[in-house]
This record gives C-alpha cells, structure tokens and sequence, in this order.
C-alpha cells in the first residue's frame, strides 16, 4: 500500500490517501510513529494496528465524550462521527460499544421525547419527529408502549383545546372561513379530522373541563 497523499484535515490531523483513495485522519503525531510519509509504503501491520487499535478507541472516547453532554440516537451519534471522517467499520464498532452499556438506547430516547413533547405535539408529529432523528418506527411503537405501560397518556382533545385557547378561536366561532382555516391549521399540526372535529365542537360548545388549564 502506497500513501499517495497527506491532506491537513484540522491543525493537529491529517487526512491520508492510500492508492489515490482516502483512508483515515490521523494525528500528526500519528503519521510520524507509523512513518505515514507521501509515496512511502505502509505496511499490512501498521494498516490492520490503525484500523483494529488507534481509531476505534479514538471513536468510542469520541462517542461517550458527546454522551457526556446529550443524548443521542444511534443515528444521530453515527452523523456525529462521520464528521470526524472515520471508517464505517470504525463507527460500527464505537455504536456497538457504547450500545453494549446502554449508553445510547433508541427505545429509551424516543420515550423521553415522547414524555417532554406529549402536552404540545400530535403523536403524529412526534413519531415524524423521531424517524427524521433515525429512530425506527418499530423502537418508536416499543416507546409508546413502555411509556403507556408506566402510567402515561396523552390527550389529542385536551391538546387541541389548548390551541384553540392560543389562537382565540372563541372570536371567530360563527365565521365558516375562519372554522376552516382553523381546522387546516390543526390537521397541519399532525391530528386526524375527527379528533379535530370532536376538539373544536367541544369548544365551540364550552364542554370543556372546569379544571382545564392553558398554558
């Protein structure tokens, strides 16, 4: 194998090119340990030692150093990697690791977005929200499911209540244009026709809980 190129990647890293095709970023310091020079040859053993032994353990330090500030989606912490210009294989090793200790667990983010986005977004546009993040839509029902089981809910009706409060809808209850625009405006937000409909007819009708409280 014949470096064919040493790019600077950042101050202290290099990108390196091995037969005219990227390889891997290395440190500097890197490069002079395993003698990585344009136009040198790299041998097997040095090639199998960076790819097995120097840049896994630099992704998965990587990775549980961005655990450390958030949470990520298996996805998303991928992404964070990638950027780093690690190897695939690489990158799968560092998901696997700190998967192996729970430390990122898609089931359980989507339940925490669930929790905290529940009172103000449609499930609809919750579980969009969780598979433009990556989460399948098999952890996004397990989710759901689990959050269920723990004593939660959500109510769609409630919800849609709230926003009616938010944009006055009490001023433009006998104005058909305006009933359908609102209407527009709650099926855009994610709920199905008759969650809206049953929503807006309790409101028009004041049937809403004595003890309801808009926030």
């Amino acid at each position: 194998m014949i470096i064919s190129k040493i790019e600077e990647f950042t101050k202290n890293r290099s990108k390196v090119y091995i037969d005219q095709e990227f390889a891997f970023v290395l440190y500097k310091g890197e490069l002079r340990l395993f003698g990585i020079k344009e136009d040198a040859e790299l041998s097997d053993e040095n090639y199998h030692k960076i790819l097995t032994e120097i840049l896994p353990k630099r992704a998965k330090m990587r990775a549980m150093n961005l655990l450390q500030s958030r949470d990520y989606t298996r996805s998303g912490l991928a992404d964070k990697l990638r950027q780093g210009l690690y190897p695939e294989t690489v990158i799968e090793e560092a998901l696997d690791y700190v998967a192996s200790y729970r430390y990122i667990d898609d089931v359980r983010y989507a339940k925490s977005y669930i929790h905290y986005n529940h009172e103000r977004k449609s499930r609809r546009i919750i579980e969009q929200d969780l598979q433009r993040k990556g989460v399948s839509k098999l952890d996004v029902e397990r989710a759901w499911c689990e959050w269920k089981e723990e004593g939660n809910g959500q109510d769609e009706e409630e919800l849609i209540l709230r926003l009616l409060e938010k944009k006055k809808y009490s001023q433009v209850c006998g104005d058909a244009k305006e009933r359908q625009k609102v209407y527009a405006f709650l099926m855009r937000k994610g709920f199905s026709g008759d969650t809206v409909n049953r929503a807006m007819k309790r409101y028009e009708n004041g049937q809403y809980t004595d003890d309801f409280y808009l926030t």
